[in-house]
């Protein structure tokens, strides 16, 4: 089964740390902003996902959008 929508890769700085992975856009979805504001979803998912400034990385985090300070697209 094929998942629908738009692959997006993102810097998230939380209070830990920043975070440099994946997003999935749902189809109906067209702006970042607009995924994130979703005020149904507490926590969201990165997939291939690097910590800023260490070898550290994973397939996957899923992160309390509570400890998120900044999010922008990652170059």
């Amino acid at each position: 089964m094929a998942t629908e929508g738009k692959k997006v890769r993102i810097k998230v700085q939380t209070t830990q740390a920043v975070y440099i992975g994946d997003i999935l856009l749902p189809a109906m979805r067209n702006r970042v902003s607009d995924y994130f504001n979703d005020e149904k979803q507490t926590f969201f998912n990165l997939t291939d996902v690097r910590i800023q400034h260490t070898k550290e990385e994973m397939e996957f985090v899923c992160l309390n959008k509570n400890m998120i300070e900044s999010i922008s697209l990652a170059d």
